[in-house]
């Protein structure tokens, strides 16, 4: 099983997410572009599952925490769609996206989706519980609808005190994979917990 996690925005937990699916499913991981460096994702991913996982190098490694398709300009770079390809891995594969679901990798309104759809893989919407979310995910899940990609499901990140949860999942029709409530300390532990809870 391969699975893209995105998100509706920055800062959402597709990190944690993707770290959970992989302990879930003790699965290689991937992230093909990571802009702010250091640290990496692919870093805190290796310490937080308890096994020794694959991962595989990104295509991009971009110093500038900010959008690819900037961080890339920084360093006089185009990101090209030409230059990704899918790890070849006996294993389940876990590919993390960077930013939220449309964030460009260049100035020809490319994104990684562009990447991960001819593929098949199925995509996983992490959603951070925020005033504004319910506008964010449901336009993510209309994008992903009309591109015609697979949605696995929603993760949710948060506490919920605005029923974002019940309206999200009404509309979308969309099963809730895993929802993470706001921890105090994320550890292999933390992980483990949440990997036991995921609904896959």
């Amino acid at each position: 099983m391969n699975y893209f996690i995105t998100a509706i925005g920055t800062d959402c937990g597709k990190t944690l997410v993707s770290a959970i699916f992989c302990e879930a499913l003790k699965a290689a991981y991937w992230k093909p572009v990571q802009t702010g460096v250091p640290p990496k994702d692919s870093d805190t991913v290796r310490d937080l599952v308890s096994f020794q996982i694959p991962i595989f190098p990104e295509t991009y490694l971009l110093s500038e925490p900010a959008s690819p398709h900037y961080a890339a300009s920084l360093e006089g770079i185009e990101i090209n769609l030409n230059n990704f390809s899918l790890p070849e891995t006996k294993s389940n594969l876990i590919i993390e996206g960077a930013g939220g679901l449309l964030v460009p990798l260049n100035n020809k309104g490319e994104f990684l989706l562009d990447f991960v759809l001819p593929h098949s893989i199925e995509t996983v919407l992490v959603i951070r519980l925020y005033l504004g979310c319910i506008n964010q995910a449901l336009l993510s899940i209309n994008e992903l609808n009309r591109r015609g990609a697979k949605i696995k499901g929603l993760v949710f990140n948060g506490t919920d005190v605005f029923g974002a949860i019940e309206i999200i999942e009404s509309i979308s029709k969309l099963p809730i994979l895993l929802h993470l409530e706001d921890e105090k300390e994320i550890n292999q532990k933390t992980v483990l917990r949440y990997s036991k809870l995921l609904k896959i």
